[in-house]
């Protein structure tokens, strides 16, 4: 941004009348909304940042971006099952946040899979929002949001599928055997179990035809949804695609620090009260309620150790280190491919990181997408309220 174009932004800001105060309790502690009160709380106000700096921020994005910065008091009720006065690690079942849970045999060349996913219908012929979780997580990481979606769409369906490797979606060889890890992760085949999800979800329920799909998918499943809308896998039942926080070129960087992050986590926990706790003590989940629905559906126990033994039994579902040949190739090519597909686009940012070039020079062109920004949300922006 030039000089001159700074001056006036700051020009036209000042001429604008003063905001309203923010009060003190205007954003509550992630766990104070889930029920409880750690000492992680924050007070609503922002670090003091450069006076320049910040206004070049805020002013060079004004024209492509749009930075929200939620409310979580205002736009969502206090859930219901808290623990008054400290924080519960009491796992939550999936029957609180979807009506419906189906293991769909899918029948290929040489293997079989069931598709596990999480459903509630849509009725009265509203849409049905399809959802793809991140790498290393599960269908229950919608969960929360599955629930606020249905406050404000009450009608509208959600249906959320597991990856292979990933909660209890399981790959079989043609005999019946379980195939063990690494499991085939690459894009094409991940983007065909997901379309294939659907159609079975379709004869399961004897839908004549696919109801108005939206596609959603976090991380990871930003790439597959994007593949699924660009190969027209699912028809004309697609309106649109919504990619949570992934972009192609902070994606490519941000895979250089994977390794270190898989070294310092955990290799397993004693319990799932340990998992759930160091879930949000690490802030890898800021939302005490999503992570006691979500975080059980990411472990085993380990059948070496027994009920009482003082071993740690849980263990991680997905083995995301024998995924790493795989890194690279989910990210490639997604900006593009995410400008020339068809149907409505929605692209939604954790943080405040500029676009990559592909993006910025396609939104430069005309390109028509919606680029809300979520500050402070974190990587697990969808795991909110």
């Amino acid at each position: 941004m030039s000089k001159l174009q700074r001056s006036f932004a700051k020009a036209k800001l000042a001429s604008l009348p003063p905001e309203a105060p923010i009060p003190s309790n205007a954003f509550p502690e992630e766990d104070e909304f889930a029920g409880g009160k750690t000492d992680e709380s924050q007070s609503g106000s922002e670090p003091a940042q450069d006076e320049d700096s910040s206004s070049t921020s805020s002013a060079s994005s004004a024209s492509s971006t749009n930075t929200i910065k939620p409310n979580r008091k205002q736009f969502f009720a206090r859930p219901t099952g808290m623990v008054s006065g400290r924080k519960s690690l009491e796992p939550l079942p999936w029957t609180q946040y979807f009506t419906q849970e189906f293991y769909l045999e899918n029948v290929r060349f040489d293997e079989v899979v069931i598709h596990h996913v999480y459903l509630t219908p849509p009725t009265k012929k509203a849409p049905l929002f399809v959802l793809h979780h991140g790498a290393g997580s599960s269908g229950l990481s919608f969960a929360a949001f599955a629930t606020e979606l249905r406050k404000i769409l009450p009608d509208a369906g959600v249906l959320s599928v597991e990856a292979r490797g990933h909660g209890e979606t399981v790959v079989k060889s043609t005999d019946g055997n379980i195939k063990e890890e690494p499991h085939d992760l690459s894009i094409d085949l991940l983007s065909s179990d997901l379309s294939d999800a659907v159609k079975l979800v379709q004869k399961k329920l004897r839908w004549h035809q696919l109801p108005d799909i939206l596609l959603v998918g976090h991380s990871l499943g930003g790439p597959i949804v994007t593949d699924v809308a660009s190969r027209h896998a699912l028809g004309t039942a697609v309106l649109g695609y919504a990619v949570l926080d992934v972009v192609e070129g902070s994606a490519m960087n941000a895979l250089q620090q994977m390794n270190t992050y898989l070294a310092v986590r955990p290799k397993s926990f004693p319990s799932l009260a340990s998992a759930i706790d160091w879930h949000i003590q690490s802030r890898t989940l800021r939302n005490s309620l999503s992570a006691r629905v979500s975080v059980p559906s990411l472990l085993y126990r380990s059948s070496k150790a027994s009920s009482d033994s003082d071993d740690e039994p849980w263990m991680w579902r997905t083995d995301l280190s024998s995924t790493e040949r795989y890194w690279e190739s989910w990210f490639t090519g997604l900006s593009k491919k995410f400008l020339e597909s068809e149907g409505g686009k929605l692209l939604i940012l954790a943080g405040t990181d500029r676009l990559d070039k592909e993006l910025l020079i396609g939104q430069m062109q005309g390109e028509s997408f919606a680029e809300p920004r979520l500050p402070q949300e974190g990587s697990g922006l969808h795991v909110y309220p």
